[in-house]
């Protein structure tokens, strides 16, 4: 039997306590023995380093920010400011930074590691402008991370861009180019293919996937738009996580409304292709995430409370539920250490 720590991050609002951790049996599928890590207001989302220090969105005397904590997972130090905490934290290893996504603020930041792996802040940008759609009042950053030519790109749900930065080694930012997704989609997460120059932007607002042609540079061109509801489905959805096989050769996303995950193939040209959209059970499926070992599925849910497993066919792509019964409290973020 081979055991995979899995992290959770959550909400705080109801009985969560902060961030958990549970027991992953890797040839079963069974989740076990749900763990409180560390006590933190709202930890919802994370990243660890290679030294396995964690970073998570965090609060501090009613100022939020992001949080950073030690092999031990006892906190280092909070940077926070007034207003609400951030929604996205990575991790950069080479320049030895960390960057963040403040949606309310519409705000990137970058953070330098310090020697123990505390935190502090060295450079942010704001974004300024809004969108077609009711929730696009304002500017809202929803992600912040690396391409693969190590520029830093981020999504604005609020303005429909995708913005890229040139970083210096100490953490500067320069803004470098700004890719404009469909009026009123919603950008909130991007993800890019292994092998080849495409990248796949996960949209908000109108539940579609834009293919993106990335040469690098920050430049992106759109090819192709693919919805991730059936087309008969009129209620309110909302996408959240999207996530690419190791191999490349399969795309996952999901839906907060129609509570389910659409399975894509990826065509030789990066395209893609449905191959099925499968039901959480559960509500909100704010994250889901494939297991290092590429085999399974986790999913949770932030209103229900549950933790979903899926078996993973790697030749198909196709998802096969194991369990929806696992309890996680306000579940909104599903990771490993590396």
């Amino acid at each position: 039997m081979m055991t995979q720590t899995v992290y959770f991050g959550t909400y705080t609002r109801r009985s969560s306590e902060g961030i958990y951790k549970a027991d992953f049996d890797t040839s079963t599928g069974k989740l076990a023995n749900l763990t409180l890590v560390a006590k933190e207001p709202h930890p919802t989302y994370l990243a660890f380093d290679k030294q396995h220090y964690l970073y998570s969105v965090g609060a501090e005397h009613g100022e939020g920010g992001i949080a950073a904590f030690n092999k031990a997972r006892q906190l280092l130090n909070h940077v926070v400011a007034e207003g609400a905490p951030l929604c996205y934290v990575s991790v950069d290893e080479a320049r030895s930074l960390v960057y963040g996504a403040n949606y309310h603020k519409g705000q990137v930041l970058v953070y330098r590691r310090q020697e123990n792996g505390s935190l502090k802040l060295v450079d942010s940008d704001v974004h300024i402008g809004y969108g077609p759609h009711e929730s696009q009042t304002a500017a809202h950053v929803h992600y912040a991370d690396l391409t693969p030519d190590k520029y830093l790109v981020t999504c604005d749900l609020g303005t429909d861009e995708v913005v890229t930065y040139e970083i210096s080694d100490y953490g500067r930012l320069n803004r470098l180019e700004t890719y404009h997704a469909t009026p009123g989609a919603g950008p909130r997460h991007i993800v890019f293919h292994p092998s080849y120059k495409i990248a796949y932007l996960i949209c908000e607002l109108n539940s579609t996937i834009e293919v993106l042609i990335y040469d690098g540079d920050g430049q992106f061109e759109r090819m192709q738009t693919i919805s991730t509801l059936p087309e008969n489905f009129s209620e309110f959805n909302g996408t959240a996580a999207i996530r690419l096989s190791a191999d490349g050769r399969f795309l996952y996303g999901s839906n907060r409304g129609h509570n389910s995950i659409a399975v894509y193939k990826v065509a030789g040209d990066g395209t893609l292709e449905l191959v099925e959209i499968v039901p959480t059970n559960g509500k909100n499926p704010r994250d889901f995430n494939i297991t290092p070992d590429q085999q399974y599925v986790i999913a949770v849910h932030q209103d229900s409370d549950n933790a979903t497993v899926f078996k993973r066919d790697p030749k198909t792509g196709k998802l096969t539920e194991i369990s929806h019964d696992f309890f996680v409290p306000e579940g909104v973020c599903v990771t490993f250490t590396h």
